[in-house]
C-alpha cells in the first residue's frame, strides 16, 4: 500500500495529532521526575543503588506485562479510549504522590501505580491509533506520535535541570511542576479525541488471550513480531550510553545531555520516517535502522572520545526513529482490526522482555570485557538481525492493509 499525493495533501487526522500531544505532554510530566528519582532516592531518601534498580526493574516488568492484558481487554470491548484515558487519568493522578511521599516505600508505591498507568494505555492507544489512520498514512501516523513522544522525552530532562538551577535544587517543587502537563495529557484525551464508531460487521474478540486468538494474528503478524524481538536483543538500554559518557571522563552535569541528544535525533528522524513508509517498503526503512545501530556500536566501541560518543549518540537516535514506529505500523497492517489490541500487547510483552534480556547481556559484558567488548558484541547482534531481516523481508508485508 503506497500514498498518493491526495491522502498526503489531506492530511493526518486531528485525532493523530492530538494523541501524539497527549504522549508528548505525559512524557514531559514523566521525564521531569524520572531525570531526578534516582538522585532524590540516593540523597535525599537514603536509599542504596540496589534500590533504586529493584523499583526500576519492579516498574518496567509491571508496563510490560500489564500492556496484553489492556490490549486484549480492549478488543474485548470493542472501545480503546476508554482504557487508554484510565492509563493516563491513572498515572497524572499519580503524580502528586511523588513530592507528597515520605518514605522509599511510598515512592516504589506511586512508582509502580504510574507503571500500571502506562501499561494499561499503550496497547489501546495504539491500537486506536491504528484505528484513526488511513490505511494509507499508517506509517505518518506512528511517526508522528513517536516523534511528539520523543519532543517530550528530551524536554521533561531540560525543564527539570531549569527547574533545579531555579529553585536552588529543590525537588519536592520540580515533582510539583510536573502534575501540570500530566493534567494536560488526561484532559486532553478524555476531551480532544474522538474515538470512531466500530464497524458494525466487526465482531468484538470474545476471549482475545486464547490460542485460537494467537493463531488468528496470522504468521505475517508473528514474522514481525519476531523481528522486533531480534532488533530489541540487539538494542540495550540507553543507560549504557550514559554509562559511556561518564567511561570517557564527561563532565557529570553533562552526562543528561546524551539523552537529550539521542531523542533530538530521534524526534527529527521518526515522523520523516514514517512519511516514507507510506511511499516505499518499510522492510528498507528497517534495514537502514540497523546499518545506523551497527554504526552507533562501531563509534561508541572504536572512538572512546567525545566525538565518537556524539556520533555514535547520534546514529543511534536515528535508528530509534527508522525503526520503532515502523514497528509498529507493521503491526498495525499485519493484525486483524478486531484483535489489534492484542497484537500491540503481545508485541509490547515479548519486546519488553527481549529488552530486559539485552540490558543484562549487556550488563554481563561490560563487567567482563569493558565498554567496548559490550558493544563489539551489540555490532554483531546488529549484523545479524540485519542478516535476518534480509532474509525474511518480503514476509512482513501484507496483500492488503487492514
Amino acid at each position: 500500500m503506497t500514498t498518493t499525493p491526495k491522502a498526503v495533501r489531506r492530511g493526518l487526522p486531528r485525532g493523530i495529532w492530538v494523541l501524539g500531544f497527549v504522549s508528548m505532554l505525559m512524557d514531559i510530566s514523566s521525564e521531569m521526575i524520572h531525570a531526578l528519582l534516582p538522585v532524590y532516592l540516593v540523597t535525599v531518601l537514603g536509599a542504596s543503588t540496589l534500590t533504586v534498580g529493584f523499583i526500576e526493574g519492579i516498574a518496567e516488568a509491571t508496563a510490560s506485562i500489564t500492556k496484553i492484558f489492556s490490549g486484549a481487554l480492549s478488543d474485548w470491548l470493542g472501545r480503546r479510549k476508554l482504557l487508554a484515558a484510565l492509563g493516563y487519568g491513572l498515572a497524572a493522578f499519580t503524580k502528586p504522590l511523588f513530592p507528597l511521599a515520605p518514605s522509599v516505600g511510598w515512592l516504589v508505591a506511586a512508582r509502580f501505580i504510574d507503571r500500571v498507568g502506562k501499561g494499561i494505555r499503550g496497547a489501546p492507544r495504539d491500537a486506536l491509533i491504528a484505528d484513526i489512520a488511513p490505511r494509507g498514512l499508517r506509517g505518518a501516523s506512528f511517526g508522528l506520535r513517536q516523534s511528539l513522544d520523543t519532543i517530550g522525552a528530551f524536554v521533561g530532562p531540560l525543564v527539570a535541570i531549569g527547574l533545579m538551577w531555579w529553585t536552588a535544587d529543590n525537588f519536592a517543587l520540580v515533582f510539583w511542576f510536573s502534575v501540570l502537563p500530566a493534567f494536560l495529557s488526561f484532559g486532553l484525551i478524555a476531551f480532544a479525541v474522538n474515538e470512531p464508531e466500530p464497524d458494525p460487521s466487526r465482531e468484538s474478540a470474545k476471549n482475545p488471550l486464547n490460542t485460537a486468538a494467537m493463531r488468528q494474528l496470522g504468521s505475517v503478524y508473528w514474522r514481525v513480531v519476531a523481528v522486533g524481538v531480534v532488533f530489541t536483543l540487539a538494542r540495550f538500554s540507553e543507560a549504557f550510553l550514559i554509562l559511556r559518557a561518564q567511561n570517557i571522563g564527561l563532565n557529570a552535569m553533562w552526562v543528561p545531555a546524551v539523552l537529550v541528544l539521542m531523542n533530538i535525533a530521534y524526534a527529527l528522524s521518526a515522523y520523516p520516517a514514517g512519511v516514507l513508509s507510506d511511499r516505499i517498503n518499510r522492510t528498507g526503512l528497517l534495514a537502514l535502522g540497523l546499518v545506523f545501530l551497527a554504526g552507533a556500536d562501531l563509534a561508541l566501541a572504536l572512538l572512546p572520545n567525545l566525538g565518537g560518543l556524539a556520533l555514535g549518540v547520534v546514529l543511534w537516535g536515528l535508528h530509534m526513529g527508522l525503526t520503532q514506529g515502523l514497528l509498529s505500523a507493521l503491526i498495525a497492517d499485519a493484525a486483524p482490526p478486531s484483535l489489534r489490541g492484542t497484537a500491540f500487547g503481545y508485541f509490547n510483552l515479548f519486546t519488553g522482555l527481549a529488552l530486559l534480556a539485552a540490558s543484562v547481556i549487556a550488563g554481563a559484558l561490560w563487567d567482563a570485557y569493558g565498554p567496548a567488548g559490550t558493544f563489539l558484541a551489540g555490532l554483531g547482534f546488529a549484523l545479524v538481525s540485519l542478516a535476518g531481516l534480509l532474509a525474511i523481508g518480503n514476509g512482513l508485508a501484507t496483500e492488503g492493509k487492514q
